[in-house]
């Protein structure tokens, strides 16, 4: 009875008490795969179950701790010393100047941190264009805040970039924002500076907000430029972006990320942080201002992912049923299975025959059916050539069963 009563989109949530769910983060299904034995492949944690915590950054909120300090709250806006850090920083890899106080908010991780973004500007009916596949919480965010998702497919053929038409040809009095995941998560695809100026221009002409989430800006591979929208010209002031410490710092369990907009935007977000998201972890906070300070860890975390998609591709592109293309960020990888089965399918089928736990592509949007995404940023580097080797097997296996060459 009291389900009936919820709007629309908590109506048809599913958080794994009642029925079987496919998204990696929801309900406990990951950790029970790993209590037999399963290599967990789902979450995009890096390194995940091993230790992965600088000795400076430790050592920073053990501090913290044995000082009492951390027993305390953080202002809901965050650490004033993190956001001068954070200013650093983007100017050093975002090329975008920002006045710390005035330009910074810190998030509970960017998932908060992506809903508040969204949150500011959607209203009942208005639609939101969103690049499909791309992150589950894209599409759900809307759809919690009353919008209407319009989809954006992006196709193999083209790398995953987008196509400016595709936006061009959905656009309706109704559009208000554009919701983009850079670099693209799962397809990992890096959008092209050209790319993004043909975005920009399309915003810019049809008075539109744009909410970029960049959780997977570092590391990008094989020279390919990664190019923040928010830096380009006329877009500072109708941009939201939205940042982690999750993904190339390693640092997931932090729960840290920033939003980085204009004063006016950020003077809102201020005003309502406290009853949103409330503040940060004060002692993960103090973490993060000694990981930005000396960042050199992550060069030899870049190094791992670069040989990890190298493993995956290299055992799993020539797999008969299977198209891929190199991941050309971060430590996923999107693999085309359609010929073998949908995604939902290949991963069940994985999960028994090869004790491996991966994502299928369906909660990535309507064009991830047929898809599955590999974490290879979890293990280490033995145990990953070791579980993709028997997906290998798995999956030849049945390639031969379905007469699939």
């Amino acid at each position: 009875m009291i389900v009936k009563k919820m709007t629309p989109a908590f109506q048809k949530a599913e958080g794994g008490l009642f029925s079987a769910v496919e998204k990696a983060d929801v309900g406990d299904a990951v950790l029970k795969m790993g209590e037999r034995g399963v290599a967990l492949m789902m979450w995009a944690d890096p390194f995940y179950p091993h230790p992965s915590i600088p000795p400076h950054v430790a050592q920073a909120m053990t501090d913290s701790i044995n000082s009492g300090f951390a027993s305390h709250y953080t202002a809901p806006i965050g650490n004033s010393e993190l956001k001068v850090e954070i200013a650093k920083k983007l100017k050093k890899i975002n090329g975008i100047e920002v006045e710390p106080q005035k330009n910074i908010l810190i998030t509970p991780g960017s998932d908060s941190g992506l809903f508040f973004a969204m949150l500011l500007f959607i209203d009942k009916g208005d639609e939101v264009m969103i690049i499909d596949p791309s992150y589950p919480n894209n599409f759900q965010n809307t759809e919690i805040m009353g919008g209407k998702v319009v989809r954006i497919p992006v196709y193999a053929e083209d790398g995953y970039q987008f196509r400016i038409e595709e936006f061009e040809k959905r656009l309706t009095p109704k559009t208000k924002m554009i919701v983009l995941t850079n670099p693209n998560n799962p397809t990992t695809a890096v959008y092209r500076r050209e790319k993004l100026s043909s975005l920009a221009d399309f915003a810019i002409k049809n008075d539109l907000v744009v909410v970029v989430d960049q959780a997977f800006e570092q590391p990008c591979f094989d020279g390919i430029e990664m190019v923040s929208i928010a830096a380009l010209p006329g877009m500072w002031e109708r941009t939201v972006s939205v940042f982690s410490i999750s993904k190339g710092m390693g640092l997931s369990g932090l729960r840290v990320g920033y939003i980085v907009a204009d004063a006016k935007v950020i003077d809102k977000m201020y005003g309502t942080a406290v009853t949103v998201i409330g503040a940060a972890n004060t002692t993960a906070q103090l973490g993060a201002i000694a990981a930005l300070r000396d960042d050199s860890f992550m060069e030899s975390y870049f190094q791992s992912f670069d040989r990890r998609r190298k493993i995956v591709y290299e055992l799993l592109h020539d797999v008969p049923g299977v198209s891929m293309i190199m991941s050309e960020s971060g430590f996923l990888s999107w693999v085309d299975v359609s010929r073998l089965g949908t995604g939902s399918e290949i991963t069940s089928y994985l999960n028994d025959e090869a004790l491996v736990a991966i994502n299928s592509g369906a909660p990535y949007g309507n064009e991830g059916r047929g898809h599955v995404r590999i974490v290879h940023g979890a293990l280490n580097e033995d145990q990953l050539r070791e579980a993709v080797i028997r997906m290998r097997k798995a999956l030849i296996k049945l390639a031969e069963k379905k007469g699939v060459k």
